[in-house]
């Protein structure tokens, strides 16, 4: 099949990379120049475990093409995906789908014949009604029926997640539309990978209800965490006794400082804006919100409270700036906020980052940043564990407490046992666990 992929970010990046290494032939649109060139060398701009390789090898096997000309690409396609960002609109936290109405303007001009038009960016319910209208409205004569294909990747999983899908989600009542996405996902069939399909609001509802759902079940947890705390429990016993129960399952029920990246926090709002728009208010999905983006600079607190209370002229060493381990996303992430309260109540930020420094630099001021977690923790009073990289669960501990001024650990994602660091002469204090575990 030959497939346009509008939007060559995450989203459009990792499906079209996929798509190509299935064998057919994607051309990824973007209009940005400078990315294009460095897509067309074989080189990727995202830190994505896989993909860059995927990439390299289907640009050498002309299978998969990058360019700024949507003209030539949509034109001679079988399917064209919006694949385009939706960020949040400032002020009332709907989606912004400016960029997914301008792709849809752009893909009518373009169209010759029968195409189908693939939603894969995540848009609030209705999205493809207005999608649909444009190109009518555009191209009255041509055929060309609106899909909502959303997408469920894990950001430092994604290329897995695309390749052995839970499921695929095709909202559609064509039925030649749905013959073309059957041809495009044929060869996941061979994984046995379940197709659902349904009418289009309905899949732009599952994407958006499925990504509430695991925000609610993580800001769940993360208050039973702080109750733990307050009783002398420990959230990681009663997290485990929960998952064990077939109708909850383990997934999404790890405590930590708060869920961020470019899905949850975006999706969401977008979810309760819409929900209020319709009056039939999500009082779930708003509390989540509110819960989440207070736990994020509350974190700061729990640092302090390890430090006697004060943070004045004290060195905090924060490790781990992404929202999660694999990637270079820094988007919502609980660090930033984090790092701006501790400096708020006086305390001096060193960070380290396997992957997010760089990004973090844009958006974070009067932070130093080092080239490893033993250079970060040196004369630090204290260290602070926001991501879970594997590098960071398996620390010198005697070499850490050598090189820090005081030896106190704030292990924020629960990744050492308590009794093992305070052996090595730390001061630890985790999450939802009790303070007979902590100190």
């Amino acid at each position: 099949m030959r497939i346009s992929m509008i939007g060559a970010g995450y989203v459009g990046l990792v499906s079209g990379a996929c798509l190509a290494d299935f064998g057919h032939e994607v051309t990824c649109v973007d209009n940005d120049e400078e990315k294009v060139a460095l897509l067309n060398r074989g080189e990727t701009p995202i830190y994505e475990p896989q993909l860059g390789q995927i990439i390299a090898d289907n640009v050498t096997e002309e299978r998969l093409r990058f360019t700024t000309d949507l003209k030539t690409s949509a034109s001679k396609a079988d399917a064209v995906f919006i694949a385009v960002g939706t960020p949040s609109r400032r002020g009332d936290g709907h989606a912004d789908l400016s960029y997914v109405y301008a792709a849809a303007r752009e893909v009518a001009s373009v169209l010759t014949d029968f195409t189908v038009v693939v939603t894969k960016s995540t848009v609030p319910v209705g999205t493809g009604d207005e999608v649909e209208r444009i190109i009518r409205s555009e191209r009255k004569n041509i055929e060309a029926p609106v899909v909502s294909n959303p997408e469920f990747l894990r950001e430092g999983a994604a290329v897995y997640d695309f390749k052995h899908p839970d499921r695929i989600v095709i909202g559609t009542n064509d039925d030649r539309a749905r013959e073309v996405m059957n041809e495009i996902y044929r060869p996941l069939h061979l994984n046995a990978s379940p197709i659902m399909y349904t009418d289009r609001r309905s899949a732009e509802l599952i994407k958006y209800a499925s990504n509430a759902f695991l925000a609610t079940k993580i800001t769940f947890v993360n208050e039973i965490a702080d109750l733990s705390e307050k009783i002398g429990a420990n959230v990681q016993d009663v997290a485990r006794g929960m998952g064990l129960d077939k109708r909850i399952g383990p997934k999404f029920l790890h405590p930590g400082p708060g869920f961020g990246g470019s899905c949850f926090p975006k999706d969401a709002l977008a979810l309760a804006k819409t929900a209020r728009d319709h009056e039939s208010p999500l009082r779930i999905v708003e509390t989540v919100v509110d819960v989440n983006d207070h736990r994020k600079r509350a974190m700061a607190k729990k640092v302090a409270a390890a430090l006697g209370g004060n943070l004045r002229d004290k060195t905090i060493a924060v490790l781990g700036l992404t929202f999660k381990p694999n990637t270079d996303d820094i988007r919502e992430a609980p660090s930033i906020p984090l790092i701006t309260a501790l400096q708020d109540f006086g305390g001096r930020v060193r960070a380290y980052d396997p992957a997010g420094m760089e990004r973090a630099k844009q958006v974070l001021q009067n932070v130093e940043f080092c080239a490893n977690a033993y250079e970060c923790a040196a004369d630090a009073d204290a260290v602070v564990i926001v991501t879970e990289w594997d590098q960071f669960r398996a620390l010198d501990l005697k070499r850490l407490a050598a090189v820090m001024a005081c030896p106190v650990i704030v292990d924020l994602r629960n990744i050492y046992a308590p009794d093992e660091v305070i052996r090595n002469g730390f001061l630890y204090n985790g999450v939802g666990r009790p303070l007979s575990l902590s100190y």
